[in-house]
């Protein structure tokens, strides 16, 4: 699977997960124990909004705090609709991975950033699936482009506060078993 291919099926992916989220849901748990269905779709939303501004090579000064607090509003799905929307734009945008992206970590190439935003919407598709009791199963073109990913990455990540500590799964456990047990959740 092509990584801008992958990057939106996880917008899918994560968008079809804040589609059904029901009223009563918002305020529900999910394996990412500080963060409620809400909060976590406030997280992607607002990494979304981040998106276009950095593929057009904008510094995190030059972003300022414009995406801070709640940017979700009254209404979560719309707000998520309209940063997804936006983000697919700007990864579609000619020369978009060309320039390399500022981030906190440093500039990192496009592609870096493209493959760090796909896992998360990947991995919080199935925390907010959790959360909310909707189907977990992820595309499995998807799961194995972000566990090759993921799993070069992993030693890297722990001890930043990224992902919780691996869970040990079985040998035959499925990719996507693997996937989120690498990220620190249960299957």
């Amino acid at each position: 699977m092509d990584l801008v291919d992958g990057f939106e099926r996880g917008l899918d992916e994560f968008g079809g997960r804040v589609h059904r989220v029901g009223a009563e849901q918002w305020a529900s748990a999910t394996p990412c124990t500080e963060w409620s269905a809400r909060d976590l779709v406030g997280h992607l939303t607002g990494e979304h909004l981040w998106a276009p501004w950095l593929l057009r090579g904008a510094t995190l000064d030059e972003v300022g705090d414009r995406f801070e607090g709640d940017v979700l509003g009254e209404d979560p799905v719309g707000a998520w609709d309209s940063a997804a929307s936006a983000s697919r734009a700007a990864v579609r945008a000619p020369g978009a991975r060309d320039t390399p992206v500022h981030t906190s970590a440093g500039r990192i190439p496009a592609d870096d950033y493209l493959r760090q935003m796909t896992l998360d919407l990947a991995v919080h598709a199935w925390d907010l699936a959790r959360g909310i009791g909707a189907d977990d199963r992820l595309d499995e073109d998807l799961v194995a482009l972000c566990l090759d990913y993921a799993s070069g990455q992993a030693d890297t990540w722990q001890g930043l506060g990224i992902f919780g500590p691996p869970v040990p799964v079985a040998d035959r456990a499925s990719r996507q078993d693997r996937l989120v047990a690498l990220l620190g959740r249960r299957p």
